[in-house]
C-alpha cells in the first residue's frame, strides 16, 4: 500500500471540476483509491465521495493506493494536488 500526503493548494478548495478530475485520474488504474479527511473515508473513483469531503483551502489530506499498479495511482492524484488542478 502506497500513502501519501495531500493538501488543497487551490483557493476554491475541492468542488466538482478537481473532484472530477480526481475521479477521472483514480478510474484510470486497477487499484483501490482512497480518501481521508479526518474521520471521514472517499473511493476516490468516486465523485460524488470527493465533493461530500468538504475539502477547503490549505486542507490536509490522506491517500491510500492499494493494488497493482498503486505507486502509479498514487503519484498521478498526487500530481493533481500539486498543480492545484490546473486552476491557478
Amino acid at each position: 500500500m502506497v500513502e501519501k500526503l495531500l493538501t488543497v493548494r487551490n483557493r476554491a478548495g475541492i468542488h466538482a471540476r478537481p473532484a472530477a478530475l480526481i475521479a477521472q485520474t483514480a478510474n484510470r488504474f486497477a487499484s483501490e483509491v482512497l480518501i481521508k479527511k479526518d474521520t471521514i473515508t472517499v473511493n476516490a473513483k468516486s465523485i460524488m465521495g470527493v465533493i461530500t469531503m468538504a475539502a477547503g483551502y490549505n486542507t490536509t489530506l490522506t491517500l491510500n493506493a492499494e493494488g497493482s499498479d498503486e505507486t502509479e495511482a498514487a503519484e498521478a492524484i498526487f500530481n493533481l494536488f500539486e498543480s492545484k488542478f490546473e486552476e491557478e
